[in-house]
């Protein structure tokens, strides 16, 4: 069992966890895993596909360490790695040392998160806690909080993020959720410029749901996406990809 200590804290003040996937082969590329979803999020993307883990986590059910761990614990054996998303995870105080009780059980960590808390970012990576990060690329610098929909918002710890990762050796990938109301493909040539010299970039088409936040969006044509790619393959980005969100 994972040594979390319950006598620090109340168990429901460790971690808000309020969804599991108990098996997945899409989230953690080339693993068997299970994903674990954190409640609240700091963006408001209006074609979010998790809307309620952003605007109604505080109703929803919550899991306990216990229940977690039980899992984890059970398919260890067959388990290649844990996903660890949202909402946004870095939210989460007590991430590291949930992700700690994880690695002792000898269980790869990747995390999906919107950079916008470097300082964990960096400490995770530092403590050797993550394995692999998704980070989400939402839009070009000048019109990020288009889509964020941030109160305040400050581009600076995004681009913290990005340069961590980069500069880094963990293994990771950008991505961006793409929908044809909010990016322009113009709008890919300054993302390209970004990222340049990044290991990946995935373009994920926009996918209506029940759980989306704001409906109507839609996404672009296969010889729309192709034109993108086009302009991303003109930068030196080791990996782009149009990669279908299931």
């Amino acid at each position: 069992m994972a040594h979390f200590n319950e006598n620090i804290k109340k168990e429901e003040d460790i971690m808000r966890i309020v969804g599991l996937m108990k098996t997945t082969l899409l989230d953690y590329p080339g693993r068997v895993a299970s994903t674990i979803f954190t409640g609240g999020c700091n963006f408001r993307c209006p074609y979010c596909h998790n809307g309620d883990l952003v605007l109604h986590h505080t109703t929803m059910e919550e899991y306990t360490l216990e229940e977690i761990f039980n899992h984890l614990n059970k398919r260890k054996k067959t388990l290649g790695g844990v996903c660890i998303t949202g909402g946004e995870p870095t939210l989460q105080a007590d991430l590291p040392e949930f992700i700690k009780d994880i690695k002792h059980l000898g269980l790869s960590v990747k995390l999906d998160t919107n950079g916008t808390n470097p300082d964990m970012l960096g400490q995770l990576i530092d403590e050797h806690l993550v394995d692999y990060v998704a980070m989400d690329i939402k839009h070009k610098k000048s019109s990020y909080n288009d889509v964020a929909c941030m109160k305040d918002f400050d581009i600076e710890p995004i681009e913290t993020s990005v340069k961590l990762l980069m500069d880094g050796s963990i293994d990771y990938e950008f991505r961006t959720t793409v929908a044809k109301e909010i990016h322009k493909i113009d709008d890919f040539e300054e993302i390209g410029n970004w990222i340049n010299g990044a290991k990946a970039y995935f373009l994920q088409p926009y996918k209506e749901s029940e759980q989306v936040i704001k409906k109507g969006y839609s996404t672009y044509t296969a010889e729309e996406f192709d034109r993108i790619l086009s302009i991303l393959n003109s930068f030196d980005i080791g990996r782009v990809e149009v990669r279908a969100l299931d």
